[in-house]
């Protein structure tokens, strides 16, 4: 008896599984026989149940199935439709289409917000689009780039422009005015003409004084022009967060859009031009929170030349005059200041150069031997490594053995000797003169002799065990700096090499250099009178 109940309940699990078995098999085939869902955009939901919804093409008006909250669906969402058109499943925003710009918000007298955008596409074309409801919370501004399907006429998202992004590198810098050597006059006089009338409006308005709306920084290349655009937003920061009452120096914030000239430039007509908009418009968005921002030019020259100068193209007659208007044009700059910074300020238009524009031109000159001192103490201090053989010589003071290895580098760069003879110019009127290494010399200069004597001090170590940094290492490294700069002057047009280097007034005809480095070679000549070219 025992064997035949333990047979029947064998059977009846048995019968059990094949019935799941076959449960699930029929749900299987009864999926795979189902018709193929069809997708829509939702658009609108009505009192009595029914959902509008794009699909195939059209508008239509459907039901909603009852595992479906209907109060759950959003305005441009995806939803999956059965074979009768009725609303099973809700989904996702799409997330590919076009890119347009928007050019208007478009809000109607029964909307509380903005539903609808007026936005330009491809060839610009204009269209009216419904705002998905991800993006009618968002803060939309003319300008910004939208994701757009076109088919069912909904923006779906705001898409960075990365094309603005690559021109504009926003920061706040952390230069300081005591990292600048050798500019003591320059600061100066930038401060009186930025920070100023950042931080005492009131006295500017009780003298009806306008403040300047631009600043040149001109002169030689690696002479600090960068720097001190960096210091003026890092120092104007910080004044500005005290005169509010900021206590912690980290709340201090102001903005540096270092603009890189050119890459502005584009081969399609009205890029430039637009790009110019888009970062004095992204200027004027951060300053109106009451924040300072500053708009640097590097190589001014490169973008903004004189009108009808252009050999090739005539690109500057319409990129000049988009910055005029950008600067004093009916939209004013509140908080911004514009600096430029050129080397060929000569080849910059007259226009932007003139008083209410770039109203400040300070000249960054070349250190002379004061203010190479003072550079060369930037990068060279106390807390380095100083060989001991230096250090007695100077009684263990490792500040006054600093001073003393700064002094004797700097009368060895300044020296009026052979050694340091660079060039034989040649004028137009026929006089002849010699240049030394010192009227070619800049802060960046200095900063490369410190770095290879540094090298130097780390290969000694390497192969003598003896640590430390010798004021010989400065004197060679000042000799291999020299060396190295012997074939670098340009003779094809050597007066517009002398002009980027700093050297103007009467025109040059011929460049002979002197250099007669380590081995005392003599010097030689690297071109000839002959060639003389359109500019001699």
């Amino acid at each position: 008896m025992s064997q035949l109940t333990e047979r029947n309940s064998k059977l009846v699990d048995t019968l059990r599984e094949a019935r799941s078995q076959l449960l699930a098999l029929r749900e299987e085939v009864d999926r795979l026989a189902q018709p193929p869902s069809g997708y829509g955009v939702f658009l609108e939901q009505f009192e009595d149940g029914t959902v509008d919804v794009f699909t195939a093409g059209r508008r239509m008006r459907v039901s909603v199935s009852p595992a479906v909250e209907s109060g759950t669906l959003r305005r441009g969402q995806s939803v999956r439709l059965n074979e009768a058109l009725t609303v099973v499943e809700g989904g996702g925003f799409e997330r590919t289409g076009e890119v347009s710009t928007l050019r208007e918000l478009l809000t109607s007298d029964d909307e509380e917000g903005p539903t609808r955008a007026l936005v330009v596409g491809h060839a610009d074309e204009e269209r009216v689009v419904w705002l998905a409801d991800p993006l009618a919370d968002s803060p939309l501004k003319a300008g910004d780039s939208l994701l757009v399907d076109a088919k069912s006429g909904y923006a779906y998202e705001r898409v960075p422009k990365a094309e603005v992004e690559d021109l504009v590198l926003e920061e706040v810098p952390d230069v300081d005015y005591h990292d600048i050597g050798g500019l003591f006059r320059q600061i100066e006089q930038i401060r009186d003409a930025v920070e100023l009338p950042f931080l005492h409006k009131d006295l500017f308005a009780e003298y009806e004084l306008r403040p300047p709306k631009g600043v040149l920084l001109y002169g030689p290349p690696g002479c600090g022009k960068t720097l001190i655009a960096k210091a003026v937003a890092n120092s104007l920061a910080k004044k500005v967060a005290a005169a509010r009452g900021d206590s912690a120096p980290k709340d201090a914030k102001s903005y540096f859009l270092n603009i890189k000239g050119p890459e502005l430039l584009n081969k399609f007509v009205g890029e430039t031009e637009r790009h110019i908009r888009l970062i004095f418009q992204r200027a004027r968005e951060k300053a109106s929170e009451g924040t300072p921002v500053i708009v640097f030019f590097d190589e001014m020259d490169s973008i903004f030349r004189t009108r009808g100068s252009g050999v090739s193209s005539d690109v500057e007659t319409t990129i000049v005059p988009q910055l005029l208007s950008e600067i004093d044009g009916v939209e004013g700059l509140e908080n911004v200041i514009v600096i430029g910074a050129s080397n060929r300020e000569d080849m910059i238009d007259p226009a932007i150069l003139r008083p209410g524009r770039l109203d400040v031109k300070i000249k960054i000159e070349r250190p002379d031997a004061e203010a190479a001192k003072d550079i060369f103490s930037k990068y060279l201090t106390a807390n380095l490594p100083i060989h001991a053989d230096d250090l007695a010589e100077f009684g263990g003071s490792r500040s006054t053995c600093i001073d003393a290895m700064i002094q004797h580098t700097v009368e060895r760069m300044y020296e009026e000797t052979d050694e340091n003879r660079f060039l034989e110019v040649t004028y137009a009127n026929g006089d002849k003169e010699v240049l030394y290494f010192r009227d070619f010399n800049s802060g960046a200069m200095i900063q490369n002799i410190v770095d290879r004597a540094k090298k130097s001090a780390i290969k000694s170590v390497l192969e003598t065990q003896q640590p430390g940094l010798r004021v010989q290492h400065l004197l060679d490294a000042i000799v291999d700096e020299f060396a190295e700069n012997e074939d670098l002057p340009n003779t094809t047009n050597p007066d517009d090499w002398a002009r980027i280097s700093g050297k103007k007034g009467e025109r040059i005809v011929y460049i002979r250099t002197l250099v007669t480095g380590k081995n005392t070679e003599t010097g030689r000549a690297i071109d000839t009178a002959n060639n003389t070219g359109q500019y001699l």
